[in-house]
């Protein structure tokens, strides 16, 4: 196994197990009763300057790391989608090529493609 690969799986493992974790009601509960310990605090350091970069400083790391946590897990979770998608079109004989890159479209082409659909859709039912 490569290194890189190695590293990625590691990643991918951390960020899973992140994502279920920080997911969670009792840790929103934690950050809540951070937050209100220190916001509680400010009067026992005069709301001094340190007090507030503590939580600025808290917040915007992990902030920063949390987006490559939500990224990753979001991006394998698509990947997931994709996968199982393509396998019910393989499994019902659907074989629409541009559907299967339908990921790489524009928004505009996305949603003039979701307005077709929903039209062919509409015209099936009325018959």
């Amino acid at each position: 196994m490569s290194k890189s690969k190695s590293i990625g799986q590691l990643f991918n493992s951390f960020t899973s197990q992140a994502s279920i974790i920080l997911g969670r009601a009792w840790i929103f509960v934690l950050a809540l009763i951070l937050l209100t310990t220190w916001a509680i605090s400010g009067p026992l350091f005069n709301f001094s300057d340190t007090w507030q970069l503590i939580v600025n400083t808290s917040t915007t790391i992990i902030t920063f790391l949390m987006v490559f946590i939500i990224q990753n897990t979001q991006n394998r979770d698509n990947m997931a989608i994709n996968i199982k998608l393509d396998a019910i079109m393989e499994k019902h004989g659907i074989e629409a090529q541009k559907l299967l890159k339908a990921e790489e479209f524009s928004d505009k082409h996305l949603e003039n493609e979701k307005k077709r659909i929903q039209n062919k859709t509409k015209q099936r039912k009325s018959k």
